[in-house]
C-alpha cells in the first residue's frame, strides 16, 4: 500500500471517530426544544438560516435571510409554531455526517463579544497568571499562596456590591490587588471583541491552539443570543479558547491570546427562550467541560452559572446601551465558569492542550458543543467572510427570481 493510501486511511479513520450524531449534540428534551442555527447546503453551495424544531432541520431563508435578521422577529416564536415558509431540509444527522451539509456555528452579522473574569475560580486563575508572567512552572507555588486568601475573599461576592468594595480595600492592604480582580469585582466589567462576524466555528470542528502557545486552556462559556434592542433571544454554548502564557506576560496581549484562526467555538444550535426554557434555567443551569486525548489523558467537571458574580441581564445592560449598539446583535459570552488546573505533563505544571484533545461543553437543556484541538496554521483557514454571504444571498435571490 502506498503511503498516499496509508494517509487517507488514517484519515478516513479519524473522520469515522470524530463523527457525531444528533442524539450526542441535541437537548435532552429536544422534541420541545426551539433551535436556530446555520447550516451549510450542499445544493446551494452556501450557509443558510435554519430553525431546527422536533428534530427536524428547516431552511428559514424564506422568512430571513439571515440568521442576525431572524432573531430580530417579533414573531419568531410563532414562526416556529406555525412552520409557515419554513422549507424542511432533513435532520441533523444529515449535516453530521455531511449528507446534505454541515453545521455551522449560529452567527453571522452579529458581533461576537465577551465578558472576562466573571466567576471567582476563573478569577483567580487571571491572578495567577498574572502572577507568574506566563510561566506555568511558577504557577503551581502562586496558587498555593494565593488561593487561601483570594478564593475564600471572591465567592460569593456581588461585583460592584459595597462588599466587593470591602474586599477590594482589604485586598489591597494585604498588596494582593490586580486589574483582573477590578474588573471582577468592581463596577465596571471587562468586555471585550471575542471573535469577528463569520469567523466562529461550529460544533465537531477542529479548534486551534497558537503554535507559539505552550501554556492553554479551553474556556466553556454559556453565550447569550441577543438582539440590536437588547433582548435575550435564546442561548448557546461557546469555547473561549485561551492562551495563558501570552495573556499572563501581559494583559495587552489579550488580542493576540483570545482572536485566532478557529480559537472561538460557538454551537451546537441557540435554544429560544419561550415557555418551556427561560432566563430563570439560564441563571441555574450547569456546564460540564471534558478533555479527552489520545494520549489517555482525561479532565472533567461540572460548573454552575449561579456562581457567576454578576447577571446575564447586568452584563448585557453593559455591553449594549446608549453609548454602545450593536444593530445587527450580538453572540455574548458570560465569562468562563471553569479553569482546568489538572496536572498534565508533570507535578506542578498544569493543563495544557494536546493536539487531538477531544472537547465538550455540554448542559443538557443546550446540548453538547464538541471541537477538536488543532494548531491554528493547521486548522482550515477562514475565507468565507461577509462578502461571500453577500454574494451568495445575492445569486440565490436571482435564482428564486428568475423562478
Amino acid at each position: 500500500m502506498s503511503e498516499t493510501n496509508i494517509d487517507n486511511k488514517a484519515a478516513s479513520n479519524q473522520a469515522a471517530q470524530r463523527r457525531l450524531t444528533a442524539a450526542e449534540i441535541l437537548p435532552t428534551d429536544w422534541q420541545r426544544a426551539q433551535l436556530a442555527g446555520r447550516v451549510w447546503r450542499n445544493d446551494v453551495n452556501g450557509p443558510v438560516p435554519v430553525l431546527v424544531l422536533g428534530g427536524v432541520v428547516y431552511d428559514a431563508s424564506a422568512v430571513e435571510w439571515t440568521l442576525s435578521a431572524l432573531l430580530e422577529r417579533e414573531d419568531l416564536l410563532a414562526i416556529c409554531a406555525s412552520r409557515a415558509n419554513l422549507q424542511d431540509i432533513g435532520s441533523v444527522d444529515d449535516y453530521l455526517s455531511g449528507a446534505k451539509g454541515r453545521l455551522l456555528a449560529p452567527a453571522d452579522l452579529q458581533s461576537i463579544k465577551a465578558a472576562g473574569v466573571t466567576f471567582a475560580d476563573s478569577m483567580l486563575e487571571r491572578v495567577i497568571e498574572e502572577q507568574a508572567k506566563g510561566d506555568p512552572q511558577r504557577a503551581q507555588a502562586i496558587r498555593e499562596r494565593l488561593a487561601p486568601v483570594l478564593g475564600d475573599s471572591l465567592r460569593g461576592v456581588e461585583a460592584g456590591s459595597e462588599k466587593a468594595a470591602e474586599v477590594k480595600r482589604l485586598l489591597q492592604d494585604m498588596g494582593l490587588w490586580s486589574q483582573y480582580l477590578e474588573v471582577g469585582i468592581g463596577p465596571d466589567a471587562e468586555i471585550f471583541t471575542k471573535s469577528q462576524p463569520m469567523s466562529a466555528v461550529g460544533c465537531g470542528e477542529q479548534i486551534g491552539i497558537h503554535p507559539n502557545s505552550q501554556w492553554n486552556n479551553p474556556e466553556p462559556e454559556v453565550v447569550l443570543a441577543v438582539n440590536s434592542r437588547g433582548r435575550i433571544i435564546g442561548m448557546t454554548l461557546g469555547n473561549d479558547v485561551n492562551l495563558r502564557d501570552i495573556e499572563g506576560r501581559s494583559a495587552l496581549l489579550l488580542g493576540k491570546a483570545k482572536d485566532n484562526n478557529a480559537s472561538c467555538a460557538i454551537g451546537p444550535f441557540i435554544r429560544l427562550l419561550d415557555g418551556h426554557f427561560g432566563l430563570e434555567q439560564v441563571a441555574s443551569l450547569e456546564v460540564s467541560l471534558l478533555v479527552e486525548g489520545t494520549d489517555g489523558f482525561e479532565m472533567q467537571g461540572v460548573s454552575p452559572m449561579a456562581a457567576i458574580s454578576r447577571s446575564p441581564e447586568n452584563l448585557v445592560g453593559q455591553l449594549l446601551n446608549r453609548n454602545h449598539q450593536y444593530p445587527d446583535g450580538v453572540l455574548f459570552f458570560l465569562g468562563t465558569m471553569f479553569a482546568p488546573v489538572k496536572d498534565r505533563h508533570g507535578p506542578g505544571l498544569g493543563f495544557t492542550h494536546a493536539i487531538d484533545d477531544r472537547v465538550v461543553i455540554a448542559t443538557p437543556t443546550v446540548g453538547a458543543l464538541v471541537n477538536w484541538v488543532a494548531r491554528t496554521d493547521v486548522c482550515p483557514p477562514w475565507e468565507y467572510g461577509l462578502g461571500d454571504l453577500f454574494a451568495h444571498l445575492l445569486q440565490r435571490a436571482k435564482t428564486a427570481q428568475a423562478a
